[in-house]
């Protein structure tokens, strides 16, 4: 996320954090690279203006000349006045209200409001422990009653049917009184999007918001589209009350010109970011840590707060005792490693929330074989029980069965089983050395360094 960003700017900022004082001339200098970084990343012209002379004024004055670290002192203002571009700390959805809270989603065709739809739901039933109606007032599209249908089914949450011969209004009120006789806590409605902005579409959903009257009405957008993202949040800023932005695929952007442009434009908060396309893809949009990640600072808090959600703690409870017991580290343990680490988004992502790791991301993606690991999947599931305990039975027959089976050939066979090994001795070490409760230690440190920054 936002590599192309990350690199130009740590560049940039390395240069200038090893600086004994800081001058006009060389804060001149650094802010030219970082004008032309956000350029480059599609940030819109007024943020980008905005933001340079911001960081010039602070660079220059009391605050830096007094420190004893200036150079690290500079990026904590540049680190300082991207939270506040972004938006400065997290906002919650408002659900303070009679029940049912009703969120509207609004935005253009193809930036994933049904997909965003389904994912809020999933978070307001799962974090917020709220009961959840879906409908779908999207009477044009082909299907799209269907999608968020299955969706709603997916993540275990109620839906409202509707149909094309229907009006929105009709619908949206329909839902609503039915969610209001099941107690439902909040209703979210889908709407119609277009391939762009025009009268009819804006006076179709200005009418469904008078009828309705949500709480909360998000503006769906595609992070992909940069500053075009932000011009077009505007225009329905001016149509609509919006109370907020949900950034999609933002996993996909490597510039970052939507995330930095958005606030800015529309004075709206983005509350939320979609990471990738499963139902479980959607964060609470934190700026400080979104900053930190830009900078390639990392994001500690991200990560931990994902493991401990997507980590099964059970199964990581069984495998220490099981290790310390002197029963080894088997290849069905070595699939459910797999799966945890496909649930935490893969090695990409993880690599992007450590700090100082942002450039090896990108390095990761270019020379690790993601479909190994689904590989080594198949092979493991190829396998008889028997065999995953003890692979020191898998003679050549057996071997040829599992690779048929798997659709994998020897040499990847032999390769998981190599590495299988290594990881035993690995697992083995930690645990009669402490290695594994040093490592959570040390991981418990970084979360605590995270919350500040170095030269505070």
């Amino acid at each position: 996320m936002f590599e192309n960003l990350t690199e130009r700017l740590s560049n940039t900022l390395r240069h200038i954090t090893g600086q004994a004082r800081l001058s006009e001339e060389n804060v001149q200098e650094a802010m030219r690279e970082v004008r032309m970084a956000l350029l480059e990343a599609d940030v819109a012209l007024p943020v980008v203006k905005d933001f340079v002379e911001a960081v010039k004024l602070r660079a220059v004055g009391q605050e830096v000349s007094k420190s004893l670290s200036p150079g690290q002192m500079f990026v904590k203002i540049v680190k300082d006045e991207l939270e506040r571009v972004m938006g400065e700390r997290n906002e919650k959805l408002n659900l303070v209200t009679a029940p049912p809270a009703v969120i509207l989603l609004a935005g253009l065709q193809g930036a994933g409001k049904t997909t965003s739809a389904a994912k809020l739901a999933r978070y307001l039933k799962e974090k917020e422990k709220k009961s959840v109606l879906l409908v779908s007032a999207d009477v044009y599209r082909p299907a799209a009653i269907k999608q968020l249908e299955v969706l709603a089914h997916e993540v275990g949450v109620s839906f409202f049917p509707s149909s094309a011969d229907q009006r929105p209004v009709d619908i949206a009120k329909a839902a609503i009184d039915a969610a209001r006789i099941k107690f439902h806590d909040v209703v979210i409605i889908d709407t119609a999007g277009r391939l762009h902005i025009d009268v009819a579409m804006m006076d179709e959903i200005k009418a469904l918001h008078a009828a309705v009257n949500p709480i909360e009405t998000l503006f769906v957008v595609d992070a992909m589209t940069g500053q075009d993202a932000a011009n077009t949040a505007k225009s329905f800023s001016d149509a609509l009350p919006l109370t907020g932005v949900i950034l999609t695929k933002a996993d996909a952007d490597t510039r970052g010109g939507a995330a930095l442009s958005v606030r800015h434009i529309t004075g709206k908060p983005i509350k939320f970011i979609g990471v990738g396309e499963k139902t479980v893809a959607l964060d609470p949009f934190h700026p400080d840590r979104i900053a930190s990640r830009i900078l390639g600072m990392g994001d500690i808090l991200s990560l931990i707060e994902e493991a401990e959600t997507k980590l099964d703690k059970d199964k990581a409870e069984k495998l220490a005792k099981k290790i310390k017991k002197g029963k080894g580290f088997d290849l069905e343990d070595l699939r459910d490693q797999l799966q945890q680490m496909k649930n935490m988004g893969g090695i990409s992502s993880m690599l992007d929330k450590l700090p100082g790791m942002g450039n090896l991301t990108q390095m990761a993606q270019a020379q690790v074989d993601t479909k190994q690991f689904s590989r080594m999947e198949a092979i493991i599931g190829s396998m008889t029980p028997a065999e995953r305990r003890d692979p020191e039975l898998l003679n050549g027959s057996r071997k040829r069965r599992i690779t048929v089976g798997s659709g994998t050939d020897i040499q990847d066979l032999n390769r998981l089983l190599k590495q299988h090994k290594q990881m035993q001795k690995m697992m083995k070490k930690m645990t009669q050395k402490g290695g594994l409760a040093n490592m959570m230690r040390g991981l418990g440190g970084a979360a605590g360094a995270g919350r500040g920054f170095p030269g505070r």
